[in-house]
């Protein structure tokens, strides 16, 4: 009978929150949902040296504003809590004792100095890759090579010592990965991980299998920079016999930087101007000392589900050319089978296009207040209504919601510069001829509507026998300062007569050095 599944997203508070470890998350979040099973969030924090104070909070928060909620964790509980590894520290040692019981496992007393030494003649030997395995293990200083009863007199004595995987010195690894399919490795080429270090904490190697064992994980989805490591938690769930209930394995493309060349870091965002972070952060820069913050995609502007729906596409494919899926349409759709091999460009025009087809969803009404809160920051004061008029005309514009004032602005102030390339091209006789009677006609006519302002303009195209693709430009010029922008007749509608008709006349003084005789 096969297993409810169960995921875990375990990221360690060492710093912000990488997009790449969002998109970990959201396929971890995308399959428990799919198949109606549970998704947890475990704090992997055993490396106590690298702890960044906020960092767990930042994690949370990043994930809650992505929408991405867990069944179980170390804020909701549950049945195996804690979900803190710090907070199941003692709990660690019992299953290291019981590897050393075993056989799989030993005390190694080595000192920095030793196993620096050791490296060095390994690499006077000219070994490529140095490292405390099967053969050097010999010659260290461990409870293989030291008499029983030297090694219970060293512990008895409290000196320090690590205890390490014993890696069986022939024998084929094999794993199969949900992506990338069968993966073999020889264990001679693996090393004597170290499973609890001389402080008494477990490193990650032995916390992550014991946690995901006993919280009934059934599919680890992570990075591809666990893959290395997934051989040595291959035998681990063998030295505890539990290779029964071992979970599925799928490691993920990497991020890679815009032009392909290497994974995505921090740098390549600051390098370029765009967030890799999914919240803003503040960090301490190691060249100064100084304290700065690092962009995120919230801060920028971004919508979550925008995020959301451009990272579920950076490395896995829905086999069909839909691009839009709400939160809802990803669940169903999703399945790591469909997730890919090789790494993935991070577009960020890609994401911008993302918030702009979001952002047009939204009602006009929600985008008025946005646009409102940017009128009121300037000084100046509009209408709801009005408000909502303007945001449906600029907002096809728009990419984010401080788009939609800066789209909008020259509604609300008058233009004071025009576009000179429109205005030397098409700023001539026929259109100041053709503006002079519309700024009368406009000035006089009852309050203009968008039927009414193109009636009075066409009337006045007939009288001088010009055709509106002759003039068009020059109109919107005189009225916007632009040569380009939303449905004219609309703006002047909102603008009404007389702001209409003194714009236009501004036009006709400003403008007159343009006209060839």
């Amino acid at each position: 009978m096969e297993r409810p599944v169960r995921v875990r997203f375990a990221p360690s508070p060492t710093g912000s929150l990488h997009i790449g470890g969002v998109r970990t998350a959201l396929y971890n979040y995308l399959l428990a949902r799919k198949t109606g099973g549970k998704f947890i969030i475990r704090i992997e924090d055993t490396d106590q040296t690298r702890f960044v104070e906020g960092a767990e909070d930042y994690i949370m928060e990043a994930l809650r504003w992505c929408g991405i909620t867990a069944d179980e964790g170390v804020v909701e509980g549950g049945p195996h809590a804690p979900y803190r590894q710090s907070e199941r520290k003692a709990m660690y040692m019992q299953y290291a004792m019981q590897l050393i019981e075993s056989g799989n496992a030993y005390y190694a007393f080595d000192t920095p100095d030793e196993l620096e030494a050791m490296r060095e003649r390994l690499k006077a030997a000219q070994v490529p890759d140095p490292k405390y395995n099967a053969i050097t293990r010999l010659s260290m200083k461990n409870s293989l090579t030291l008499p029983e009863d030297e090694v219970k007199a060293r512990i008895a004595a409290g000196e320090p010592y690590v205890i390490r995987l014993k890696v069986p010195r022939k024998e084929e690894v094999r794993l199969n990965d949900m992506i990338r399919g069968w993966v073999m490795v020889h264990s001679a080429t693996l090393d004597d991980k170290v499973l609890m270090k001389s402080d008494g904490m477990p490193t990650y190697h032995l916390a992550n299998v014991v946690d995901d064992h006993l919280m009934e994980i059934t599919h680890v989805i992570r990075g591809e920079e666990w893959l290395p490591s997934a051989p040595t938690h291959v035998l681990l769930y063998k030295a505890f016999g539990w290779e029964e209930t071992m979970p599925r394995f799928a490691h993920l493309p990497l991020l890679l930087k815009p032009d392909g060349n290497g994974k995505l870091s921090k740098r390549d965002g600051e390098a370029h101007g765009f967030p890799v972070f999914p919240l803003a952060w503040k960090q301490t820069d190691e060249a100064t000392g100084e304290i700065k913050t690092v962009a995120g995609f919230r801060e920028e502007g971004y919508l979550p589900e925008a995020v959301v729906n451009f990272l579920a596409l950076l490395g896995w494919n829905p086999g069909t050319q839909q691009e839009l899926f709400t939160f809802d349409e990803l669940v169903e759709a999703f399945t790591v089978e469909r997730i890919g091999k090789s790494g993935t460009k991070f577009d960020i025009n890609k994401a911008k296009w993302f918030n702009q087809q979001y952002l047009r969803q939204k009602p006009d009404a929600e985008l008025a207040k946005h646009l409102l809160e940017d009128v009121q920051k300037n000084g100046l004061s509009c209408s709801a209504e009005t408000a909502e008029k303007i945001v449906g005309l600029v907002k096809e514009r728009a990419v984010f919601y401080k788009d939609l004032w800066t789209e909008a602005e020259f509604i609300f102030v008058r233009p004071t510069a025009y576009d000179e390339s429109v205005a030397a091209s098409k700023w001539n006789t026929d259109a100041v001829k053709v503006l002079t009677d519309y700024q009368a006609a406009v000035a006089a006519a009852a309050p203009l509507t968008h039927d009414s302002a193109k009636a009075l303009l066409n009337e006045i195209l007939e009288k001088h026998g010009l055709k509106i693709g002759k003039v068009m430009q020059a109109v919107r010029l005189a009225v916007t300062g632009r040569g380009a922008g939303p449905d004219l007749m609309h703006i002047m509608e909102i603008l009404g007569n007389q702001e209409t008709a003194e714009r236009i006349g501004h036009a006709l003084q400003t403008l007159n050095k343009f006209v060839v005789a």
